[in-house]
């Protein structure tokens, strides 16, 4: 039986007193070493989700609990010790004139060992395929090796789950594609919990499990296969369908017999090809 690290109960949430509920009555719970996605167009609650969990935020209704213990200000210290955030832009999270300094700091202020901090850095910046750069000045990278570096940062302090908020969104693809592999990587290497929020589809092909965001509300919460076979339904509440299968339904349109449960080309092309060989 999995152990749960995070659960929401009945959470609500308003950032002000006469603005209606960005999170109402929402509940759900993640488990230990598990990697989930959420997934939300616009103002669904999704980012709030995430602040909610570090304790940038403060449910006003309901109970949000890591490790079983509450999530207050008196835990706050507690909670962001096993909570680690990536952000969209990572300028924000930069405070350091190196790399290396950069990743040292959160380290620095959980009054870690210096001997620790230094093996810590390597072994952060070797998995994120950022060890050459450990001198240069962050904004002298490009936008994906500053996602690599902030990666790195959360990593070094020993988080028990990330939490990447659109943290790939001001990525090309092939960024974006490029963080997405580093990332689950490192959450199977690192037995650690990792959340994707997102409102691009094509990034919760690789978590076990999605929780779908609506109005505040939990809307659906399945596997990504279960989640990418309700293409009408996802588009009625504001998200994207992938290209894939967008593509699969045209291709039965023309009476070719796909399954349309593909999750990527390389599942779509593999089906394609079993039906001409089966010809």
């Amino acid at each position: 039986m999995q152990e749960k690290l995070i659960e929401f109960r009945n959470v609500s949430f308003r950032y002000a007193d006469e603005q209606p509920w960005v999170l109402k009555n929402c509940s759900f719970t993640i488990n230990q070493n598990e990697s989930v996605a959420i997934i939300g167009h616009n103002g669904s609650g999704k980012s709030t989700i995430a602040k909610l969990m570090n304790g940038l935020l403060f449910a006003q209704e309901g109970e949000i609990l890591i490790n079983g213990k509450a999530v207050n200000e008196q835990t706050i210290w507690d909670i962001r010790k096993a909570v680690g955030m990536v952000f969209q832009n990572p300028d924000n999270q930069f405070v350091g004139t190196t790399v290396q300094d950069d990743v040292a700091f959160g380290m620095e202020n959980r009054g870690i060992p210096r001997e620790v901090m230094i093996k810590r850095i390597d072994r952060t910046l070797q998995a994120v395929g950022m060890q050459d750069y450990r001198l240069t000045e962050p904004h002298r990278l490009s936008g994906g090796q500053k996602q690599r570096v902030a990666i790195a940062g959360v990593l070094a302090v020993s988080p028990q789950v990330i939490i990447l908020d659109e943290a790939t969104a001001m990525l090309d693809p092939k960024g974006r594609q490029e963080i997405m592999k580093t990332v689950s990587e490192l959450q199977e290497k690192q037995n650690i919990s990792l959340i994707t929020i997102t409102h691009d589809l094509r990034e919760v092909v690789q978590a076990q499990r999605v929780i779908v965001m609506n109005q505040g509300g939990k809307w659906m919460e399945a596997t990504p296969r279960e989640i990418f076979a309700k293409k009408a339904d996802l588009r009625q509440i504001g998200l994207d369908v992938p290209f894939v299968a967008i593509l699969a339904d045209e291709l039965k349109q023309l009476d070719i017999p796909v399954s349309g449960k593909e999750l990527n080309h390389e599942e779509l092309l593999e089906e394609l090809w079993t039906l001409h060989s089966s010809m």
